[in-house]
């Protein structure tokens, strides 16, 4: 018996040294360059108990999945803040249609009280009868009071759930009433909903499932409505401060000194334009390993941190000044807050492949405006 284990033995050695040696490529098997997230979890999967250890005290092979350096679950992560103020402050879809009328001035009449009397926007009446501020009227002057649907803003409310709850394009809204930088409505303001009264042919979430957000209506639509007596919130210094959802942050007066830096170092693998099929990108997407650090393109006031946009992911976008807009995708880690002051270089997140990325990379916009810019033209050449 132990003749023949000893021969057995000499057989497994010799045929291992058969074998040959494969060598694993570089990086194959560290976490931090694992180029794609791991399998989804199964719905019958047992859920995992809650640990409440410091992460740092944690075992390392008792560490959750989104604690693990490099590793992307898809899933994006956040710091604790409130929901955004279109998800914080919903609408009723109660406005008032009105006909298309004449308005006779009355002695003592001013724009806004024929506002209140006819139903109709200031903005609305103003641009039917070439009226500029600061809109003198006379006494039997006869005034065009344009027909349609008028909704009267209420405090906190912002375009996008205006939006959603009329089931009509924000961008539609924005050109119906001519609303200009920085799109910020106030409260008792009448703004036109274009479009039929269909409200008792379709319920609210229908209405609400046919807007679909985008970075447009974040930049124009995003911020709640001013009381009269509200001032536009001052920038945080430290995300450790959380700004309430009804507080409004603007931008910047101007852009600061430097211009614009590469958001990350690697290769750019889409460009900014139409692509070979047809579709249009609004930006650049950059090939990055999992949790590389995103850097602030350059000074300016965070205005949406999130992942309200399926398509991008984790999502981060920062006012600079003067018009300028820069965007932030894919990210898979969110480090910054709402109305957080952020300086050039800053890291404000850390890649992954959430949103409908194709690989590990970052979705980086510039807007001037409302206009995307290529952002190639605004970089550093390498």
């Amino acid at each position: 018996m132990r003749r023949a284990g000893v021969l057995a033995s000499l057989a497994t050695l010799a045929l291992t040294a058969c074998i040959p040696k494969v060598d694993h490529p570089a990086g194959y098997g560290t976490a931090s360059q694992r180029p794609y997230r791991g399998p989804t979890p199964r719905r019958d999967d047992p859920p995992r108990e809650r640990d409440d250890t410091p992460r740092e005290n944690r075992p390392r092979d008792d560490r959750l999945p989104q604690d693990i350096p490099g590793r992307d679950t898809g899933e994006v992560t956040t710091l604790p803040a409130p929901r955004p103020a279109w998800e914080a402050r919903p609408v009723s879809a109660d406005a008032k249609t009105i006909p298309d009328t004449t308005y006779v001035v009355r002695p003592g009449d001013t724009l806004s009280r024929v506002v209140d009397r006819s139903g109709a926007s200031l903005e609305t009446i103003a641009r039917a009868n070439d009226l500029e501020s600061p809109y003198a009227l006379r006494a039997g002057q006869r005034l065009q009071i344009p027909g349609g649907r008028y909704h009267q803003v209420r405090r906190g409310e912002t375009g996008i759930a205006i939006a959603r709850a009329y089931g009509v394009e924000w961008s539609r809204i924005v050109a119906a009433n001519a609303l200009v930088e920085p799109y910020v409505l106030r409260a008792d303001q009448r703004i036109q909903i274009p479009g039929e009264a269909n409200g008792g042919t379709a319920s609210a979430s229908e209405r609400a499932r046919a807007f679909t957000l985008d970075i447009d209506d974040i930049l124009t639509g995003g911020e709640p409505a001013l009381a009269s007596n509200q001032a536009p919130a001052r920038p945080i210094a430290t995300p450790r401060r959380v700004l309430p959802s009804n507080a409004v942050v603007t931008a910047p007066a101007r852009l600061a000194s430097g211009g614009f830096l590469w958001p990350v170092d690697g290769k750019v693998v889409k460009r900014f334009g139409h692509g070979a099929s047809g579709e249009r990108n609004d930006g650049i997407k950059i090939a990055v390993p999992v949790s590389t650090p995103i850097h602030a393109a350059a000074d300016g006031v965070v205005a949406y941190v999130g992942d309200g946009i399926a398509a991008l992911g984790g999502l981060v976008i920062v006012k600079h000044g003067g018009g300028w807009t820069s965007v932030y995708g894919h990210a898979s880690k969110l480090l910054v807050q709402r109305g957080q002051s952020v300086k050039r270089g800053q890291t404000i997140a850390l890649s992954g492949d959430t949103g409908f990325a194709d690989r590990p990379e970052l979705h980086f916009e510039l807007r001037k405006g409302r206009t995307p810019v290529d952002p190639s033209s605004q970089l550093p050449r390498s």
